[in-house]
């Protein structure tokens, strides 16, 4: 991962209602969840979740993808990956450690609403 990208990504998590929806995006899995559960799940506006979503796609954090009317966001956990593994590059003497390894979604606690 590029330096810059690196920056853009900080950049887009360093708000709390970006990083409130990513979290939740990175729960839901790879599969994603509809805006408007992520608007209802998180108590925000659909233009002001319009506006999130925008700025974590430019950094590479999440994708969008149509089906039907919804508009279905999910984490991309290969950017997810590469900016951990950047951030944790020299971390233990170059010795890859916990928070360098391959993360996967977590599981879920509680049924995300649809």
């Amino acid at each position: 991962m590029k330096k810059t990208d690196v920056v853009a990504a900080l950049a887009a998590l360093a708000q709390d209602n970006r990083l409130d929806v990513f979290r939740l995006l990175v729960e839901a899995g790879p599969e994603g969840m509809p805006a408007g559960a992520v608007a209802t799940a998180l108590d925000l506006a659909p233009n002001t979740l319009t506006f999130h979503f925008d700025r974590l796609r430019t950094a590479g954090l999440v994708t969008v993808r149509r089906d039907g009317r919804s508009m279905i966001y999910a984490a991309q956990f290969e950017t997810m990956n590469s900016l951990l593994g950047y951030l944790t590059d020299n971390c233990c003497g170059g010795v890859p450690c916990a928070p360098a390894v391959e993360c996967k979604p977590a599981r879920r606690r509680a049924k995300i609403p649809a």
